[in-house]
């Protein structure tokens, strides 16, 4: 079978190589996978690829081979995953507990676009506990992740403020209800809640922001400078504020697929996707979305997607 391999060449990230089917675990269900969203955080390790490595962590697509224990769906059933890694090939080995069916109003192209940027989402959320009438300040709210965050947030009657890069990028986060900035400097607080990924100096200007007794959730470090922070500056801004790092991961990613897959069929949640291509151009796609030139998710096709 076909599968994208890390070059080393930040010019062109991906080749193709002929390589053997995977075999699956006994929990492990085989995917013919239609579609597949790289996440720019895997841009980055292609950089520098470790040996061995075989990106793709989102896709969807027709289960081939059941799982042998029994678990999961069944031979035919269409479904979106979040395997450890390996999805940009033509078949993926996925454990059935990070698997979720599709319905019929959910074709593979959305449902690709799911599940690393909107499960941190769900998390992320849960993490800053009940949000109706509270005051939340989202940077970096550009991408795949944001825009879930602003979508969800807003639903649940949060008043969000979204630092958004430039205009056109806040164009839909503003469409969603979020009151849009392009720094955080010009972000009015304070809030109860900051969701900080950009890291560098807008992490301290951030938590500058932050109510008294708040809550500051680090979940990224997008501009990839580390984070300095001044012990006596911090005596001088809101006092008690509680700083908290966040992380996604953490199997079983089956019930928040589900959730997400459900969100989607309901109207409640519309995966903004700035391209869909066919996977033969996922180098110069790579490229893109590593430079911010896309806005949202990218989709790649394999083929036979719904």
């Amino acid at each position: 079978m076909q599968r994208l391999i890390p070059t080393g060449d930040a010019a062109r990230p991906v080749a193709f190589a002929e390589t053997p089917q995977p075999v699956p675990e006994p929990g492990e269900a085989l995917i013919k996978v239609e579609a597949f969203a790289p996440n720019r955080g895997e841009t980055f390790l292609l950089e520098d690829p470790r040996p061995g490595l075989l990106p793709g962590k989102d896709i969807a697509g027709l289960v081939v081979q059941a799982a042998a224990d029994g678990s999961g769906p069944a031979t035919g059933t269409r479904v979106v995953g979040h395997p450890a890694h390996g999805g940009w090939a033509e078949y993926a080995a996925v454990p059935t507990h990070s698997l979720a069916v599709l319905p019929d109003g959910v074709d593979s192209t959305r449902a690709a676009a799911l599940p690393l940027a909107g499960i941190t989402a769900l998390r992320l959320l849960r993490t800053a506990g009940s949000l109706t009438g509270r005051r939340v300040l989202l940077t970096g709210a550009s991408g795949g992740v944001g825009h879930y965050v602003t979508e969800l947030a807003v639903g649940a009657g949060a008043e969000l403020t979204a630092v958004s890069a430039t205009p056109a990028r806040g164009e839909r986060l503003a469409g969603l209800g979020a009151t849009v900035v392009h720094d955080v400097a010009a972000a009015k607080g304070p809030f109860d809640v900051v969701l900080e990924s950009t890291g560098g100096p807008d992490l301290p200007l951030a938590l500058s922001k932050v109510r008294p007794g708040g809550l500051l959730v680090w979940f990224g470090q997008a501009s990839r400078t580390p984070v300095t922070l001044d012990f006596f500056h911090l005596l001088g801004g809101p006092e008690r504020v509680t700083i908290r790092h966040f992380h996604y991961a953490g199997a079983p990613y089956g019930p928040d697929l589900e959730a997400l897959v459900g969100l989607v069929e309901r109207g409640r949640l519309h995966p903004e996707i700035g391209r869909v291509a066919d996977w033969s151009q996922t180098a110069g796609t790579l490229v893109d979305l590593r430079e911010r030139r896309i806005r949202g998710k990218a989709v790649l096709l394999t083929g036979g997607a719904r």
